[in-house]
């Protein structure tokens, strides 16, 4: 009898040295809590509910604690467990280019092509890239890690993945969930900047309708945008070329079956999958560092700094505009390349200060630009730094 009780006992031990409650630490209940948040701003809120549900829900799951010595291979950095095989597609870099081939069969080029000049709102928002490289050289940080954590200022996502995956890997966790996390923030961040740093007459400013634009001028330029884009920078052939090729399948008209599969099943698949096992690589013990916390600061700033820049640029190139041709400096802040949520930003706070003025078909000019800006911004850090 006695003999049977031990071997029950050990066999308990054994059980309860394998269970999350045995293995857990504080970081993991911290990282919990902080999934849980992702969600709940997800459902409560509705903040990009398609990223931050599976963000938060892959929080969850690689901060379940188990026996790492174990060998039970089902953590997302054991080789050989299935989290790991998903997550490769985050490590090698092409679940962002996929991504991006979904955006472009998704995205409306007009607004863009019929005001070219709206281009450089979108450029100029990429300063939030560049000024937070420099301060978080200053903060210590080696030149490549810089340049991965400040394209966070561009608010894409996929990007900042794909950048970091080249130049800092160590830190494509919190990069990562720091740039989705900032995107989903985007109802709350910028309105402030837009008011603090706009007069009520130029709120109210209304620009000329934009010109209608022809099947012909949205065939050629996806074709056009690659060429000129990827001679200058190379580097950012990845995203570039997928961004491109999807505007292509949706406009040429003869491909839609195509452009559907690209903008509905491939991109929420590949959704999945990278919001997922982004969130799964947030472990406790790889992400609770005072680097993430400094990432999530710089991170901040660099959406401040980005959305402040295109404002600015705006009330600038106004200077130099004929009065029928000016910019309501409201669109600046869609110069980032949170589609659309930016634009409707400034759509939502024009239309607080006059509820006839809709700003939504123009600040996607700037909005889309931003996107291409993004790429072209990464491309240009990865030629530099790689």
């Amino acid at each position: 009898m006695g003999d049977l009780l031990n071997l029950i006992s050990d066999n308990l031990a054994i059980f309860w040295s394998y269970t999350g409650f045995a293995n857990a630490t504080y970081g993991h209940f911290i990282m919990i809590l902080v999934g849980i948040f992702f969600i709940y701003l997800a459902i409560a809120k509705e903040f990009e509910p398609m990223l931050l549900i599976p963000i938060g829900f892959g929080i969850l799951i690689g901060n379940i604690p188990f026996n790492m010595e174990a060998g039970l291979q089902i953590g997302i950095y054991e080789q050989g467990s299935v989290l790991n095989i998903l997550y490769q597609g985050v490590t090698s870099g092409w679940y962002p280019p996929l991504i991006f081939l979904g955006i472009g069969a998704m995205t409306d080029f007009s607004a863009l092509i019929s005001n070219p000049k709206l281009m450089l709102i979108g450029a100029a928002a990429q300063f939030g890239i560049f000024g937070a490289y420099m301060i978080a050289l200053q903060m210590g940080f080696d030149p490549s890690q810089a340049g991965a954590i400040g394209i966070i200022g561009g608010a894409d996502g996929p990007t900042a993945i794909f950048l970091s995956s080249k130049l800092a890997p160590n830190l494509m966790g919190a990069i990562a969930v720091s740039a989705y996390s900032y995107m989903a923030l985007v109802p709350v961040i910028q309105p402030p900047i837009m008011r603090l740093l706009t007069t009520k007459k130029e709120r109210v400013m209304r620009m000329r309708p934009p010109r209608a634009v022809s099947h012909t001028e949205k065939v050629i330029f996806p074709i056009a945008g690659l060429l000129l884009t990827c001679f200058l920078v190379p580097s950012g052939l990845p995203l570039l070329g997928m961004l491109f090729f999807g505007n292509l399948l949706k406009e040429s008209g003869v491909t839609r079956r195509l452009a559907n599969t690209a903008n509905g099943p491939l991109i929420d698949t590949i959704t999945i999958l990278l919001g997922l096992t982004v969130g799964a690589s947030t472990q406790a013990s790889e992400f609770l560092t005072f680097n993430s916390v400094k990432i999530f600061m710089l991170g901040a700033l660099s959406f401040i700094i980005a959305t402040a820049s295109g404002v600015i640029f705006v009330k600038l190139f106004n200077l130099i505009l004929k009065k029928e041709n000016r910019i309501n400096p409201l669109i600046g802040n869609a110069g980032v390349s949170a589609v659309p949520d930016s634009a409707r930003i400034s759509q939502i706070v024009g239309q607080e200060y006059d509820p006839t003025n809709y700003l939504l078909m123009h600040a996607m000019g700037p909005n889309v630009a931003g996107v291409i800006g993004s790429a072209v911004a990464a491309g240009v850090l990865l030629g530099f730094l790689n």
